[in-house]
């Protein structure tokens, strides 16, 4: 656990910590279905998109941001999956393991004001799964060999949890 963490909603000045973990998690592989890197310019856009009801956290050690979590629409503009919020979380690879998913996920889910989360992850992503399954999420669907990464190819699956 780290001890000076602190987790609070993003803004702008975020943006470039939150590309380059994001940008970690491209170029690591398995962890995203993005295979190529983002710019900050690339990513301003995808930012704006974020309000109170579908929030940016970030983690922060020493002023640092170490990880962040975000909730989005699920199948944006249907009325009758409002209270469904996909959560999608990214953590610096230096700080793996430390407690920061946990803090985030923990976080964002109780400040939320969404009934049922969805995860959609690679189905190779077995740290993400376990941290999910650790907060109660379970396998609500799986779509096998779906992802191309050159000559290899894993699933996607989606993890739930209803509260």
């Amino acid at each position: 656990m780290i001890a000076n963490l602190h987790i609070r909603k993003a803004n702008t000045a975020d943006l470039v910590s939150i590309v380059a973990i994001y940008n970690q998690a491209i170029n690591a592989g398995g962890a995203t279905a993005d295979i190529s890197a983002f710019s900050v310019d690339e990513r301003r856009e995808w930012f704006t998109q974020f309000n109170n009801d579908y929030p940016i956290y970030v983690a922060e050690n020493n002023e640092q941001v170490i990880g962040y979590c975000y909730l989005s629409p699920y199948r944006k503009g249907r009325e009758a999956l409002k209270k469904v919020a996909e959560i999608s979380f990214y953590i610096d690879y230096d700080f793996h393991g430390k407690g920061v998913g946990s803090a985030l996920l923990q976080h964002a889910i109780k400040s939320a004001n969404h009934h049922h989360f969805l995860a959609i992850l690679l189905d190779t992503n077995q740290a993400s799964i376990r941290l999910l399954k650790k907060f109660g999420f379970t396998q609500w669907g799986h779509f096998p060999n779906i992802a191309q990464f050159g000559n290899n190819t894993c699933g996607q699956v989606i993890y739930g949890l209803t509260l």
